[in-house]
């Protein structure tokens, strides 16, 4: 069974933990979910498609992401988030760290913290290794493609990370 460190509102671990997808969060308390965009130098953007068996947002453009397990750090779940997803090792890719948002769901028990890393890299094909339960397709997509899925309502957090593609 997976759980999540519990944080206060100045993202400060309380030393409290909640079991994954439980809920159960007050005002005020938040677990950390990280996002790893991964830009290529040629200013292409690997993106990967929902699966369409997910619960929310299926068939949805996204980057790589998830929660942070309790004790582990925010890089090292991003690091683990993006292996898993994609099998790219990111860990000596260039950048980093790019900043965090917060989402308060007021009633709901899910107010999250979302530290959002941008890693640029020179990738291949041959380089991914999908993780089929969780994706269903890929693409390196330009800016212009991306704001085009957000236009259309399909790409998963763009309103909240869209300064993660910029300025490469």
């Amino acid at each position: 069974m997976e759980f999540w460190d519990i944080y206060d509102i100045n993202k400060k671990p309380t030393g409290r933990t909640m079991k994954r997808n439980d809920w159960c969060l007050k005002d005020g308390e938040y677990h950390l979910t990280v996002l790893g965009v991964v830009a290529r130098p040629d200013g292409t953007f690997l993106i990967t498609k929902r699966v369409m068996t997910k619960a929310w947002a299926p068939g949805w453009w996204e980057v790589s992401g998830g929660a942070a397990q309790a004790g582990e750090s925010s890089y090292d779940a991003v690091l683990r988030e993006v292996k898993e997803e994609t099998g790219l090792d990111v860990s000596s890719a260039q950048g980093g760290y790019l900043f965090t948002y917060k989402r308060e769901n007021p009633g709901e028990g899910d107010n999250y913290f979302v530290d959002v890393y941008r890693f640029v890299m020179d990738v291949k094909e041959e380089d991914l290794h999908l993780q089929e339960e969780e994706t269903d397709g890929h693409m390196f997509a330009t800016l212009n493609q991306i704001k085009e899925f957000a236009a259309q309502g399909k790409f998963l957090h763009y309103d909240s990370i869209q300064a993660a593609f910029e300025n490469l």
